[in-house]
C-alpha cells in the first residue's frame, strides 16, 4: 500500500488559511493568553463577547494580580466552568506578576494554571514563536481522522499523530488550517465536502461521500 505524503497532502490546506489570526480578539499576549484560557469549551465568539469589560476592569496582570476570584466572578460568570477558571486567571497573574513574565515556551506555559498543550500551542503561534506542538481543538479531533492523517478522538494522540506525520516547519500553521476548515467546510453534520480543497485525498469524503 502507497504510503501517503502528508506535507504534499496539506499544501492546499496550508495555502488556503496560512497567516490567518485566531478567531479570538486581542490586543497583546496579556489579552491572548486570558482568552485562551477562558475559551477553553467554551466557544471564540462568547469570550469575544464578554472580554472587552474584563479587560476595562483588568488591563494587564499587574491589576489581575490584585485580584480575588471572587472579583472576576462579575465579569466571567456567564463563561463556562468559571469558579475554575477565575482561580486559575488570579494564581497565573499573581505566578507571572507582570505581562513581560509570560512565558513563550511549552515547557513554562503548561507549568502555570489553566494552560495545556492545546492552549500553549496557540499562545506560541499567535505570538510569532517557534512551533513545539500542534494545535488541537474540538474541530482538529473531528476533522483530522476524516482526513485520514489520525485516528481516535484524545487530543494528545492526534497531536502526536500529526507531529510524525509532518515536518516541524509546517506545525504552526497546520493545527490552526485544519481547525478553519473544520470551522467554515468540515462541519459535524452536511460538511461542505465538494467546497473542501482536501477532498481529493480525504478518507471521509472518498469512502463515505463518494461511495455512496
Amino acid at each position: 500500500m502507497k504510503k501517503t505524503d502528508w506535507p504534499e497532502v496539506f499544501q492546499p490546506l496550508i495555502k488556503k488559511y496560512r497567516g490567518r489570526k485566531h478567531p479570538l480578539d486581542y490586543q497583546n499576549r496579556y489579552q491572548l493568553t486570558v482568552s485562551v484560557i477562558l475559551s477553553a469549551q467554551d466557544s471564540d465568539k462568547h469570550i469575544n463577547e464578554i472580554a472587552p469589560d474584563f479587560f476595562s476592569a483588568y488591563p494587564s496582570m499587574k491589576e489581575l494580580a490584585t485580584a480575588e476570584p471572587a472579583d472576576l466572578y462579575p465579569y466571567l460568570s456567564k463563561v463556562r466552568n468559571f469558579g475554575n477558571k477565575c482561580k486559575w486567571l488570579t494564581k497565573l497573574a499573581k505566578t507571572l506578576g507582570t505581562d513581560e513574565q509570560i512565558p513563550s515556551t511549552m515547557e513554562k506555559l503548561t507549568e502555570l494554571s489553566g494552560i495545556g498543550r492545546k492552549s500553549a500551542n496557540v499562545i506560541i503561534r499567535e505570538s510569532g514563536g517557534e512551533a513545539e506542538g500542534i494545535i488541537v481543538d474540538l474541530h482538529v479531533v473531528r476533522v483530522a481522522p476524516r482526513l485520514g492523517v489520525a485516528v481516535g478522538d484524545k487530543p494528545d494522540k492526534i497531536e502526536k499523530q500529526l507531529m510524525e506525520s509532518l515536518p516541524k516547519k509546517m506545525w504552526g500553521e497546520v493545527g490552526m488550517a485544519i481547525s478553519f476548515l473544520g470551522r467554515e467546510i468540515c462541519r459535524p453534520t452536511n460538511p461542505k465536502c465538494e467546497d473542501c480543497v482536501m477532498n481529493a485525498s480525504c478518507v471521509y469524503f472518498n469512502s463515505e461521500i463518494k461511495g455512496k
